[in-house]
């Protein structure tokens, strides 16, 4: 995610003054028949590559993303058939193949044009460009809270719309009417004159024959009966029952299990295996070496977990091992210190409106640190590969399943449609399963074996070889003025992947200068849940709260003065303000903190209520107010905000990955702990349906809930907390 830009496209000359300018040839055309093989039977007829309507008039959305908790799978589904008119009790649910067909063209057309209003007779051509694209890329990623509003609102409502049009088109042709005297309902059509109603598969045969229109009205909010509600997520009940397969349920005939020791220290490689301890073991298969790692093959995964642990390993010594956590953070202010030293930093954005007396002014600074983190994701990485007949057979969740065919193809030297990945429930991602490597590791070990077999890490190489949200350092610089609103804000730190506006501040200050700086870190880098706005919402809603106290006014009333031209942004926080009571009086030892940050499109403002007793914080409440345009599935979008929270939560209290001797030192949830269950607030979530463009739900409550709950710490305490976690601080009252 975030490889290519809007930036990059405009660079290569490909979007030009609001159009595309590429030639009519591209257009990509009804591709039904390209994948018709691949999604139906014989006797079922596909529409745009999103829809197959089956002889029992049964309606199958074809959805290009990963299932992994969200309820995306029932979102995208319930925005196409709300457009569509279909009867929901008769919709089903198919996640789209990793095939190139189904490249994420509409999430890369969001990202990339934005709100470019295309002109109609661009539209197809427009299409056409993203998908070669995303094709090119092997883009079939889900993340970047970008499902509904991308992939949703640019690719599924238009798939129904359009899919009715030619079903419309199809009755009216049939039997010899005007089509604007027909119209559909719960997957029929209807003629009111004739008394006539029939089912969408009595069309669907001629509609699927049709071209599709290059424009269309879709549906106003006061005409929707799906979006906007709550439906049952079809997800869930085969959770309940267990019938749901995840990528770690796999089980093949004659299947063979896999795991394995990677190098400790980043970069190192394998230099020698005895396995003489386990000649004699019963189940033991096989041991593999690879360029990093050793891999240990069995009949069951507890029998190759105790083999490989009697294995003596040896790995190469590089100049990482001597690095320690201490050596890192020195390394980043040296970074920061240079690149001040030398202005030598790249501007992030600066704005220049107000000249200012330095004596009538006062100059405020504060410094923030947050650590490594890893995913931790509930399902440890897994991937099952069968090498077989020529062709290679994968199953695995991923967040990136056209990704893993293209990298297995590659490393395998095979084309790619003989390579079949088969997607399964994902047991969290947050970012992590956007990644090919644990794919990969299979794909080597499958090559040394004549059986399917399944590669599942052990929860200790999950925490200690991830791809990890960096540390970072941020620091700040505010011109106060004696009375009034600040005068200007400073704002440098490292690194800058995406969202690009990450470090962007909605507060009206007229002079601002946000730049960062790079330095080369030797642990991998990887998106983690809402990515750079998991730092910098931290950072700028903590600096804002402390310019508050500066200047001795209530951390509220003084955002609220910053955003009085921000309208969106003042609705959220006053009802924010409002649910959480923000005057109201606290018991003794008790604080509130408040903060509000926009990522992914999504306005999000919380207020924590905490309590610290006898030196143990306790985090009662949270009240999250969200706005991101309009929520489409109600519950699962508080069920985003409620997991968003949590996740955050537990990153604030205790996330922290440290390096010793060039390696992680946290193996599991003994020493990287998650929230429990006793410890979580409650959380109240509000809805705020602006009708402004569709936003995020996934990640815009994470980057909130840290900044909320320290500033809480600082209304009760005095202490302000500038590192995470705050596990590592002493809170007293």
């Amino acid at each position: 995610m975030g490889k290519i830009t809007r930036r990059a496209f405009i660079g290569t000359g490909l979007l030009t003054s609001g159009a595309l300018v590429i030639g009519i040839s591209i257009r990509p055309g009804n591709r039904a028949k390209k994948v018709a093989s691949l999604i139906s039977d014989p006797e079922e007829h596909v529409f745009n590559v999103w829809i197959k309507i089956s002889p029992d008039n049964s309606v199958t959305v074809i959805v290009p993303h990963a299932e992994m908790g969200q309820g995306i799978h029932t979102t995208l589904a319930m925005m196409l058939a709300d457009e569509l008119d279909a009867d929901w009790g008769k919709v089903n649910i198919q996640e789209a193949p990793a095939h190139q067909e189904y490249a994420n063209h509409m999430m890369l057309k969001g990202f990339v044009a934005g709100d470019v209003d295309f002109p109609n007779f661009l539209v197809k051509t427009v299409d056409g460009a993203f998908l070669k694209i995303g094709k090119f890329m092997s883009f079939q990623v889900t993340g970047g809270s970008a499902s509904v509003r991308f992939t949703g609102e640019l690719g599924m409502r238009w798939a129904g719309a359009s899919t009715k049009h030619l079903l419309l088109t199809a009755a009216a042709q049939k039997w010899q009417v005007p089509k604007s005297e027909l119209y559909a309902v719960n997957s029929f059509i209807h003629h009111e004159k004739s008394n006539r109603k029939a089912p969408f598969s009595t069309f669907s045969k001629e509609a699927s024959l049709l071209d599709a229109p290059s424009s269309l009205t879709l549906k106003t909010i006061a005409e929707y009966r799906l979006m906007g509600s709550s439906p049952m997520r079809k997800d869930l009940p085969p959770k309940v029952t267990g019938k749901a397969r995840f990528g770690i349920d796999v089980v093949l005939p004659n299947m063979k299990y896999a795991t394995l020791k990677n190098a400790p220290v980043f970069g190192g490689k394998l230099i020698s295996v005895d396995d003489t301890a386990i000649e004699q073991l019963s189940g033991f298969h096989q041991v593999i070496k690879l360029d990093n790692a050793v891999a240990l093959v069995a009949e069951g995964y507890w029998q190759a977990k105790q083999a490989l642990d009697k294995l003596i390993i040896e790995f190469t010594r590089n100049d990482q091992d001597t690095i320690d956590q201490k050596d890192i953070f020195n390394q980043l202010n040296d970074a920061l210190d240079k690149a001040i030293k030398s202005d030598n930093f790249t501007t992030d954005l600066e704005l220049v409106n107000q000249e200012y007396d330095v004596l009538t002014s006062s100059s405020y600074t504060a410094n923030y640190q947050v650590p490594f983190l890893a995913h931790a994701t509930m399902e440890p990485m897994n991937c099952t590969v069968w090498l077989h007949d020529g062709i290679c057979e994968i199953w695995i969740g991923s967040q990136n399943p056209l990704g893993v065919r293209a990298a297995i193809a590659e490393l395998l030297e095979l084309a790619p449609d003989k390579v079949f990945v088969y997607n399964q429930f994902l047991g969290g991602g947050f970012g992590r399963r956007s990644e090919t490597d644990v794919a990969l590791q299979a794909a080597l070990i499958a090559k040394e074996i004549s059986a399917p077999v399944k590669l599942i890490w052990s929860r200790e190489e999950d925490i200690q070889h991830d791809f990890y949200r960096e540390a970072n350092i941020s620091r700040f610089n505010a011109v106060l003025s004696k009375e009034g609103p600040p005068i200007s804000w400073t704002n440098q730190f490292l690194f800058k992947h995406h969202p690009p506006e990450a470090a962007h501040i909605p507060y009206s200050i007229p002079n601002q200068l946000i730049q960062y700086t790079e330095t080369d870190l030797h642990v991998p880098w990887g998106n983690w849940r809402s990515v750079d706005h998991s730092m910098h919402g931290f950072f700028i809603e903590s600096f804002i709260d402390e310019l508050a106290n500066q200047q001795q006014q209530d951390p509220y009333q003084y955002r609220r003065k910053l955003l009085k031209h921000q309208p969106r942004f003042l609705k959220v926080l006053d009802l924010v303000a409002k649910k959480a009571n923000w005057r109201a009086p606290l018991p003794h030892h008790w604080g509130r903190g408040i903060a509000i940050h926009k990522s992914f499109g999504t306005i999000v403002a919380q207020v924590a209520e905490v309590a610290i007793i006898e030196g143990k914080l306790i985090i009662h409440r949270v009240v999250c107010v969200a706005d991101a345009g309009f929520a489409m599935h109600k519950d699962a979008f508080i069920a985003q905000m409620e997991s968003g929270i949590i996740y955050g939560l537990t990153a604030a209290l205790y996330g922290e990955i440290s390096i010793k001797e060039g390696a992680v030192q946290q193996r599991n949830f003994n020493d990287y702990p998650m929230l429990r269950i006793q410890e979580t607030p409650k959380i109240e979530t509000f809805i705020i349906n602006s009708l402004e463009k569709i936003g995020g739900a996934g990640e815009p409550s994470t980057p909130v809930i840290a900044p909320a709950v320290t500033n809480a710490i600082f209304n009760v305490s005095g202490k302000r907390i500038r590192e995470l976690p705050i596990n590592q601080h002493l809170l007293t009252v």
